[in-house]
């Protein structure tokens, strides 16, 4: 350094002579700029269980996900803790998974059952960088009154099994019915392949949804097998019955247009879910599965003659018309239809939370008699179809509707779908106080995602799903699902 100083000095100005000499040091680059630090305060961006989440099996482990590489000798016993309400800190084993970015405390023994617990990460958890949690991250839970011996199932899946005309652009996406261990899904436990081959791609795992990116578009006119296999496991170590292999077919399209489906969870099994109940002026014909929680079972007033599914309740106390053959109230059903709920309120947030949207108080928000592309639309207001309105677009293309006020539909009026366009593709994010009405012999299509309730008037048609964060009332309706 003292060599390379002096000489310099004869030749530089002051300067310049700084520069070289922090060149050496290495706080500048040899291009004179600064070396970078990386300051980034590190989060958490998920936790199973969830915050304030209910019924949680006693047997389960506790997992936090975090948005980048963490340092793994700073998460341990002491830096990740359960406590349950009045009792003595939980004895488990931390571990963190560096492929996941997922920190994992199992606890030595079962929770107590029906008890609130916290679960505590401090600020000294420290990312691969060296920066800290800014502040301790706390979160609590409520188990329930069972352990977990079920073992995780598929529901769906994306493409569907045996789809066709498939986007080349696509990802391949599997629903699960209960929360993973997300070391166990990988590229070893998640693959795509055309025929024998492997295709190259990465896998990622996000509140009980597995993604197999492509790392190049897929191609054309061919046929694709994916495959989930036993190696996945749940969060009480039940591994998968048996290996999930399905295949679909692509077509000539790149992508889709419009942006990203939002991926329902486990609020996509149901054609009408709620949290305070569903109504029902008899006769209506429902296909698919209802439910409602945290109410009781006994605000479900559709009865089985009119169901071709299943209805699930918080409890075991419904009674419409007497037949309770298509009812499903056990444990595992309030945990189930409990967490759909949950599901369906982070969908309706995804749908919310697009930004840059395509059209923007479109019509002031009459849509009435205008033939609608895909894309994100958004308004301020509320929205109303005095005559009918038609969405044109493929069978992969996408819709959501960001819709601040009300949306009603007026009597006799429909959406109409042209070129391919499917309901399931079409989303309607309604955060009105009032909520949604669907006018007499009205044809509505798409999902709705209501915060509010989702009035279906007398006669009216429903071709999708109804997923309210209140109550549904139905007059004498056909609601079928999003096919």
């Amino acid at each position: 350094m003292n060599t390379i100083f002096k000489k310099c000095s004869r030749t530089l100005g002051f300067a310049a002579l700084l520069v070289a000499a922090l060149v050496v040091s290495g706080c500048l680059d040899s291009g004179g700029s600064s070396s970078s630090t990386n300051t980034t305060v590190p989060t958490v961006t998920e936790t199973s269980p969830a915050d304030t989440a209910i019924a949680i099996p006693i047997n389960r482990k506790v997992i936090a996900i975090f948005s980048e590489a963490m340092d793994a000798s700073t998460i341990d016993s002491t830096s990740f803790t359960l406590q349950g309400a009045g009792e003595a800190a939980i004895v488990g084993t931390v571990s963190y998974d560096a492929a996941s970015k997922t920190a994992v405390f199992a606890p030595s023994s079962n929770f107590t059952a029906s008890t609130v617990y916290t679960a505590t990460l401090t600020s000294s958890v420290k990312s691969a960088a060296n920066n800290n949690l800014a502040v301790n991250y706390v979160w609590t839970f409520t188990t329930g009154t069972t352990a977990d011996t079920v073992a995780p199932t598929v529901l769906t899946t994306s493409p569907a099994s045996a789809a066709t005309d498939v986007v080349l652009g696509t990802s391949v996406i599997a629903n699960f019915s209960e929360a993973l261990l997300p070391s166990t899904v990988n590229t070893t436990t998640f693959s795509l392949k055309q025929g024998t081959t492997s295709v190259t791609g990465t896998v990622s795992y996000s509140d009980k949804v597995a993604t197999f990116k492509p790392s190049s578009n897929l191609t054309a006119s061919t046929v694709y097998t994916a495959t989930l296999t036993t190696g996945i496991t749940d969060l009480t170590d039940n591994v998968m019955a048996s290996n999930q292999v399905w295949s679909f077919t692509t077509g000539t399209t790149a992508a889709a247009l419009g942006p990203a489906p939002v991926n329902l969870r486990t609020a996509g099994n149901f054609v009408i879910l709620t949290k305070t109940g569903i109504t029902n002026v008899p006769t209506s014909a429902v296909t698919g599965n209802i439910g409602a929680s945290p109410i009781t079972a006994v605000s479900i007033k559709v009865t089985c003659a009119e169901m071709t599914g299943t209805i699930y309740g918080a409890d075991a106390a419904y009674t419409a018309g007497g037949d309770v053959s298509c009812f499903k109230g056990t444990a595992p059903d309030n945990t189930l239809v409990a967490n759909a709920v949950l599901d369906m309120g982070t969908a309706y947030s995804d749908a919310a939370g697009r930004t840059t949207p395509d059209f923007t108080e479109l019509g002031a928000g009459e849509i009435g008699g205008k033939t609608l592309a895909p894309g994100l639309y958004k308004w301020g207001t509320g929205v109303d179809i005095t005559t009918d309105v038609t969405l044109n677009g493929g069978a992969n293309d996408v819709w959501i509707f960001q819709i601040a006020g009300n949306l009603t539909q007026a009597n006799g009026k429909s959406v109409l779908l042209t070129g391919g366009a499917l309901p399931k593709n079409i989303f309607w994010q309604v955060g009105g106080g009032v909520g949604v009405t669907i006018g007499t012999t009205a044809v509505f299509r798409g999902v709705i995602l209501a915060v509010k309730a989702i009035n279906v008037n007398t006669g009216a048609t429903v071709n999708g799903r109804l997923l309210s964060q209140t109550a549904v009332p139905l007059q004498q309706n056909t609601v079928k699902p999003t096919l």
